[in-house]
């Protein structure tokens, strides 16, 4: 009986063996995200290992004996110093002193004015504080395991007999809660220390009248709690209550304050301690929900697999349908400094990047909280464009803004962007058109999309004028224009057609036809006149290198002005992306379009930005360099994230961009720039190399690098509401699947030449096109 056991035994694992064997290629796919590891010391908080909700923010790091949790919380904001962009200036008013040189009368009309009250000169969100976790002396802290499928972080610290022991720090999904559950053998040893956010940055706002935070309960026995007051804003409660010797629990919130006694509740927000646990464990159904539904993928390349992994992650904790709309840093800021540029809402690039991958991941309830926000600015930004632009209809979205769509800065051409406004509106199109399955989508359509696309044309119609064409007809032109940030704020930092500007108004006009059918209302002649007689982007010839005497016809920024120099937005590329505008069949613009990819990779990365690099593969990828889109990622990881994964805006070190740093270990007080799109951007970079959306059709593994010769991917969603997934094994894609879960047409070019199967039967044509039933399977395979 016994040797029956053994081989029957023997049998089943060498049939699961023989199972794994055969599917290896497959399973990947299938493997939980993986575990990432940061060895301690950490020691800036952006070398910390990120936790969030969305809402609430930690930062965790430290070194030696002590455990440091910065703390902070999205919507934090001294509002003071924010401006209606209406009471000022008007497009007619502008371009007339533009074109004057009115230097003086430009600076006037977008000055904020001063109140004569101190303040810190414009909004400004604004940390938390940090909590000190020290342990014993003798104990060090080894490293951490963040388990991304769970949102889990284990750090794994060893005692003074070398024995190791595992600090769990877990959030809540919704609440403002984190939990640190204390081994055993930490055990009421421990000390704790909460430090204001106030203490680090005392000088900076006392200057601006801000008073000194009010304690709740000081620091007694494992609790503590401070209220940080804001002159004109609500205040931010920090604190922390050690409930038993082994729960730690991290609190944040400023729900509980009444406006008419200025006094906290602070007995309520202790009362969500009961709930702790339960909003801890529930935690679990979060997550499981989150990667049910994003894309499983497993890649050749470890750095690229571990954008992907921790790039989900990041998702999940910065844009959680469950929190606020995320800003430049989300809810991660550091304690020991302002955080720059506010952590306001940059609507160039910024905010665009950061939210783009949750379409192709599958997660469009990450947008609901943006467009929430958006949607109550709704009527400042119609007040704006038709105070601005006049113009019935028409909207202005300024590309730097607080929560409340108060400008933040004085910089003119950023606020005259009206690009803004329509990749906004572009977005919001892609989150509809992407979700025809979500029951909200209709809604989507009609009360965002619908006003977006509609604001973002008459504020560009109003803009334009008619010239000659030089053919004896007339044209459409925007006389005033800017390139995103191209010269500042200089006088001289607009012009004629810039092709940013074009490429953004030609894919409203492509857009808002396809809007108006879906909603019935009827098409206005002037979108397809626009798009007719409008350039698709502003050209220039001449020579772009001395040496070799090169010269050719290139894409320019706006009339007259080429790259003359290597910028950190490339957005006179934005015909190729983001707006796809340039048809890259058609050899006459793809011709232009290499011409002016030379010349800018001539100019080089020197005055890049971390968020310039991910753009810039995608650009390469495009147009069908994946090899060299791969080599920037890895580009950018290497030289623009710290050591301890977190995401730079300017480089790492000096060497490698004018937008460089300082020896941070050398330098007094570090000045770290972390922000989080340079992340999402290389996210949407890595998705870009397996599926594109372009106008005529969705491709798969275009232009397949040729060093992955085995990969796996399933459920990347596309434009129509379809997921995609591939495999390639041993250098040969075998199976591409595609899933409508909508209905309506497919058109998709597929990998396998001329000659295919579909669901087992021969086809012919390197693009299917067909009309899809909702829930219908489609096998792709070689013939």
């Amino acid at each position: 009986m016994h040797s029956t056991n053994t081989a029957m035994r023997f049998l089943l694992s060498f049939c699961l063996a023989l199972l794994l064997l055969c599917h290896t290629t497959p399973l990947l796919a299938q493997l939980p995200p993986r575990t990432l590891t940061w060895q301690f010391p950490l020691p800036r908080p952006h070398t910390g290992v990120l936790l969030g909700n969305g809402t609430q923010g930690i930062m965790v790091w430290g070194g030696g004996n002590v455990l440091h949790l910065t703390i902070s919380r999205t919507g934090f904001w001294d509002h003071r110093g924010g401006v209606e962009f209406t009471t000022k200036t008007t497009f007619p008013d502008l371009k007339a002193k533009l074109q004057a040189g009115d230097e003086a009368g430009i600076k006037a009309a977008f000055t904020v004015p001063k109140s004569g009250q101190p303040s810190l000169g414009r909004p400004q969100q604004l940390s938390g504080g940090r909590l000190d976790v020290t342990m014993p002396k003798g104990w060090l802290i080894l490293y951490g395991n963040l388990f991304t499928d769970r949102g889990l972080l284990q750090v794994v610290v060893r005692d003074p007999q070398q024995l190791s022991h595992v600090i769990n720090i877990r959030q809540a999904a919704s609440l403002e809660i984190t939990d640190i559950d204390i081994p055993k053998g930490l055990r009421g040893k421990l000390a704790f220390k909460l430090i204001p956010h106030y203490t680090f940055v005392a000088d900076q706002l006392r200057a601006a009248s801000i008073e000194e935070p009010t304690w709740v309960v000081k620091e007694n026995n494992g609790k503590g709690a401070f209220i940080q007051p804001l002159p004109e804003d609500d205040p931010l409660l920090v604190g922390y209550d050690q409930v038993n010797e082994q729960h730690v629990y991290i609190q944040t919130s400023n729900l509980y304050y009444n406006r008419k006694t200025r006094r906290f509740d602070y007995p309520a927000m202790q009362a969500l301690l009961d709930r702790a646990p339960s909003a801890i464990a529930t935690a679990d159904t979060f997550w499981a929900s989150y990667y049910r539904v994003v894309p499983r993928i497993a890649l050749p390349d470890p750095l690229l697999q571990e954008i992907i992994d921790y790039g989900l992650y990041k998702q999940a904790i910065a844009t959680s349908p469950n929190g606020l709309a995320c800003a430049l840093q989300g809810p991660f800021m550091e304690e020991q400094q302002l955080v720059p540029w506010s952590n306001d809402y940059h609507f160039n690039i910024n905010v665009q990047m950061i939210y783009t991958p949750a379409l192709a991941t599958n997660r469009l309830a990450n947008f609901r909280p943006l467009w929430r926000m958006i949607g109550g600015w709704m009527p400042q930004l119609k007040k704006n464009g038709e105070a601005f632009f006049g113009r019935p209809g028409a909207l202005m979205l300024p590309h730097a803004v607080d929560d409340r769509c108060h400008v933040v800065g004085t910089f003119w051409t950023g606020t005259i962007d009206h690009a803004c406004t329509a990749w906004m509106a572009m977005m919001a199109w892609q989150n509809y058109r992407y979700g025809l399955d979500q029951y909200d989508a209709p809604k989507l359509l009609d009360e965002t999309v619908w006003p977006m696309l509609n604001g973002a044309f008459e504020g560009y119609y109003a803009m334009l004028e008619e010239v000659s064409d030089g053919q004896g007809g007339k044209r459409f032109s925007l006389p005033v224009s800017v390139s995103p940030e191209y010269r500042g704020a200089a006088m001289n930092a607009w012009g004629r057609d810039a092709s940013f500007q074009l490429a953004a108004l030609h894919r409203i006009c492509r857009i808002l036809p396809q809007a108006a059918a879906a909603l019935g209302k009827p098409v206005d002649p002037r979108w397809a006149d626009v798009d007719k007689r409008l350039p698709a982007y502003t050209v220039i010839s001449g020579k772009f290198m001395d040496e070799w005497n090169l010269s050719n016809e290139r894409i320019a920024l706006w009339e007259g002005m080429d790259l003359i120099e290597s910028h950190r937005h490339h957005s006179h590329l934005g015909g190729v992306y983001p707006f796809a505008t340039i048809d890259l069949n058609d050899p006459a613009q793809r011709k232009l379009v290499d011409n002016s990819l030379e010349a800018w990779r001539f100019k080089g990365a020197g005055g890049w930005a971390g968020w310039s690099i991910p753009w810039a593969s995608i650009l390469l990828s495009r147009t069908g360099q994946t090899d060299a889109a791969i080599k920037w990622l890895h580009y950018w990881k290497e030289n623009y994230v710290n050591e301890g994964r977190g995401t730079l805006h300017n480089a790492n070190t000096n060497g490698t961009s004018l937008l460089g740093a300082p020896d941070w270990e050398k330098e007094a007080k570090n000045r770290e720039v972390m922000q989080l799109d340079a992340g999402f951007g290389a996210l949407s970079a890595v998705l870009e190399l397996l599926v594109q959306n372009r106008d005529d059709a969705i491709y798969v593994l275009p232009n397949r690098p040729r060093t992955w010769q085995n990969l796996n991917f399933d459920d990347v969603r596309t434009e129509g509401a379809f997921l995609v997934g591939a495999t390639v094994k041993e250098g040969t894609v075998t199976e591409v699947r595609v899933k409508s879960l909508a209905g309506g047409k497919l058109a998709l070019v597929h990998p396998f030449g001329a000659t295919y199967k579909l669901n087992g039967q021969a086809q012919t044509g390197e693009k299917i096109i067909r009309d899809c039933k909702a829930g219908e399977v489609l096998l792709l395979s070689p013939l």
